[in-house]
């Protein structure tokens, strides 16, 4: 895990996250709290061996599963770097991620006081209402390939770059402040009337 004078230097970095110290306080007390909440959910959901609380502990504790995620947004660091970067398995760093980012989700872009955007229609109607310009671009995700014998196995082959990714979706302003993000997706596949004529 990641000692406390890194996280410091993590947190105080916007280069780092893209966030000030104070926004990151600030999606702690925010988002913390829920995903204590549906890890508790999920373990009061299945049948116990063991008193609540026994066990294992947290080898990645919620800030740092916040900062990891951040982290992966902003650069597109693979989950593999960020296990090294924050001392544990790969596998630990894809479930952190897979659990902080619906919340930060939910909890949408705080744009201006009183405005917070969570969804793309919201984006779009902000945009529209106050007159900006918006910059819309997709960016690619280097993931592992799916198992042999999924189904979908081959969406996840980028023919550009030739490596398995998948897909997301960013808009903001003309200023290139933050205001959605897509949640990543399998590389659509191109239709063919739409390829170059060779």
């Amino acid at each position: 895990m990641v000692g406390n004078q890194a996280r410091a230097a993590i947190i105080q970095s916007q280069q780092i996250t893209g966030l000030t110290p104070e926004v990151i306080a600030e999606l702690m007390a925010e988002v913390g709290p829920l995903w204590h909440e549906r890890r508790q959910a999920a373990l009061a959901s299945r049948p116990r061996r063991r008193a609540v609380g026994a066990g294992a502990k947290h080898k990645l504790v919620f800030v740092d599963r916040l900062l990891a995620t951040l982290v992966h947004l902003r650069h597109g660091a693979t989950h593999d770097v960020l296990a090294c970067w924050f001392g544990v398995d790969r596998s630990t760093i894809t479930r952190a991620i897979g659990e902080v980012r619906p919340l930060l989700a939910m909890r949408g872009c705080t744009i201006a006081p009183g405005i917070r955007l969570r969804t793309l229609g919201e984006v779009i109607n902000h945009l529209g209402s106050s007159g900006q310009t918006g910059i819309i671009d997709g960016t690619e995700i280097r993931v592992r390939r799916p198992a042999v014998g999924r189904k979908d196995r081959e969406k996840f082959i980028s023919g550009k770059n030739k490596q398995n990714a998948v897909t997301s979706m960013v808009v903001t302003n003309a200023d290139g402040r933050l205001l959605y993000c897509s949640a990543a997706q399998p590389r659509p596949a191109v239709p063919t009337s739409l390829m170059p004529d060779s």
